[in-house]
């Protein structure tokens, strides 16, 4: 299929963050061209804007597919309104300029089934994109802020536990119809992690903490754990509470869980939420899963626990602004872990049963990680949303990078992590 491109770049004397106020919002009516647009969701929650141009009948629809306001771009895909196209696909990215002000970049790429089609919607789409640009940078400065809602009041959580071998403990919102938020900690964390989030999430839907197995007041199974168990004990408590549907909110060793989850049971997802993690060691080799289990293992078998290396750990996962009382709460969290908890944990995250399909995400999927993330950089991180964002059919990504924050993420910077949380949780069908 022959295939073209165009790329404008334009330049802003407003800053970045001024001209992202404006061009971030997907729906709204800042481009000249634009005669009418209204917002819409589709089944899963997808954002698509509906418009029309000026001296035209024709409605144009595109859906967002990729979406960071850490890094100040946005996709899109075209979905009807240009004739004789196969795709149509475009991104734009709102930078800072090495001498002040912004860089604009929108860059949009083609599929026709003839090479003079995809040239013709280029150029098309090259004054579209100028004008655009053009109108982004008068708007920018004349002062145009962002404006940015207040946290809502927490919601108060219970405790809750049912089951047997393993006896599974959360911390739990009041009921609400739709789905269920259900978040998963880290290999070295605890439900109580999350209980700022909880209380924020229990704004939107129902929310809960777990304790995954062997951890607070979790009790471990018979035998060793695997993912499948982790996956049976979510579905589980998806009956236990009366969840049609589920969003998984994961840290670390919680998103290569609920990534898990999501390969097994696509459909009874609404949403995914990623943090500081994603593929575990599913694409290590036997080599590199084999050295990460024995250098955790080895203080174990020396008949330490995990209170005794737990001021080793901090200092990887926390960030370098870390305060006292975040340290002391990962301290705390990693301390609390039972030598045979973290033992069982470790042989199942180096014993991954796959490699994770990405084409099998059909919900919106939310990817974060810390500024200052020692083990799931913001390289990495991004550069797998990227994948995702390549894979997924229909893709519906957001990526983003707390900053000032380590690993635990949503531990150093609760509030900013609870606020992307909260405008993805937001925007899924209820």
């Amino acid at each position: 299929m022959p295939r073209d491109q165009i790329q404008v770049i334009g330049h802003c004397p407003a800053s970045p963050e001024a001209v992202w106020a404006i061009a971030g919002d997907f729906c709204g009516h800042w481009h000249p061209g634009i005669a009418t647009i209204r917002a819409e969701r589709d089944a899963r929650g997808a954002l698509i804007r509906a418009f029309t141009t000026h001296g035209e009948d024709t409605l144009y629809r595109e859906q967002l597919t990729w979406f960071s306001d850490s890094d100040r771009s946005l996709g899109y895909t075209h979905l009807e309104g240009i004739a004789g196209v196969e795709s149509y696909d475009a991104r734009m990215t709102v930078s800072a300029a090495e001498d002040g002000g912004s860089v604009i970049d929108w860059i949009a790429t083609v599929e026709a089934p003839d090479a003079v089609r995809a040239a013709a919607v280029c150029a098309g789409t090259k004054p579209i994109f100028e004008a655009g640009i053009a109108a982004l940078a008068e708007r920018a400065q004349r002062g145009i802020a962002a404006f940015e809602d207040r946290m809502p009041t927490p919601v108060a959580t219970e405790d809750f536990s049912f089951g047997e071998l393993p006896r599974l403990a959360l911390s739990v919102t009041p009921a609400k119809e739709g789905p269920l938020c259900l978040f998963l900690h880290g290999i070295g964390g605890a439900r109580w992690n999350w209980l700022p989030q909880v209380a924020a999430a229990g704004n939107v839907m129902r929310a809960a903490a777990l304790d995954l197995r062997g951890y607070g007041d979790s009790t471990l199974g018979l035998q060793q754990s695997t993912i499948d168990d982790y996956c049976a004990d979510i579905l589980s408590i998806r009956e236990e509470l009366g969840a049609d549907r589920l969003v998984l909110v994961g840290l670390s060793y919680g998103s290569w869980i609920a990534t898990s989850f999501a390969m097994r049971h696509p459909e009874l997802l609404a949403g995914l939420v990623l943090s500081g993690g994603c593929t575990g060691m599913s694409e290590a080799g036997p080599e590199e899963r084999e050295a990460f289990r024995v250098s955790r293992q080895v203080p174990l078998d020396a008949g330490q626990t995990p209170a005794d290396f737990a001021p080793a750990v901090v200092k990887v996962l926390a960030g370098p602004n870390a305060s006292d009382e975040v340290k002391a709460q990962l301290f705390d969290s990693m301390a609390a872990i039972p030598a045979q908890t973290y033992r069982d944990a470790l042989v199942c995250f180096t014993n991954p049963p796959e490699k994770f399909d990405f084409s099998r995400l059909t919900m919106p999927v939310l990817m974060m990680t810390g500024e200052h993330d020692r083990l799931a950089s913001p390289a990495e991180i991004r550069g797998v949303a990227g994948r995702i964002l390549a894979q997924a059919p229909m893709a519906d990504i957001r990526y983003e990078t707390i900053a000032d924050a380590g690993h635990l993420c949503n531990v150093e910077q609760p509030e900013a992590y609870s606020r992307v949380l909260l405008d993805f949780l937001g925007k899924l069908p209820k």
